[in-house]
């Protein structure tokens, strides 16, 4: 089983395919592919990838476990949860030295 994620442009944010062929950032609303659709994935894949909104689009390994779409890769499950660190300039203290830690 496969989802298919990505980051908006402009926001950055973590976005899932949905059923319905909209982007949202709830991977338990996330469409959930099986084998056999195959093309029907690298169709939606190739045409999101043609309206420049998104960048970074993945299939991404899952289960399905109690009705939850959890990841298989660890880095995938993080991204799910949201962000790790503080965002924005005023709490990672760019002003004092000009450098961002990653």
């Amino acid at each position: 089983m496969e989802i298919l994620t990505a980051n908006e442009l402009i926001s950055g944010a973590v976005v899932y395919l949905e059923p319905s062929g909209r982007w949202q950032p709830d991977i338990n609303s996330a469409r959930v592919f099986i084998a056999g659709e195959e093309s029907a994935r690298d169709k939606i894949i190739a045409d999101a990838s043609a309206t420049d909104r998104l960048i970074g689009i993945e299939r991404e390994k899952v289960s399905v476990t109690g009705g939850a779409v959890v990841a298989v890769r660890l880095r995938e499950r993080i991204r799910a949860a949201g962000p790790t660190a503080p965002y924005g300039p005023e709490r990672q203290h760019i002003e004092e030295d000009g450098h961002v830690s990653l």
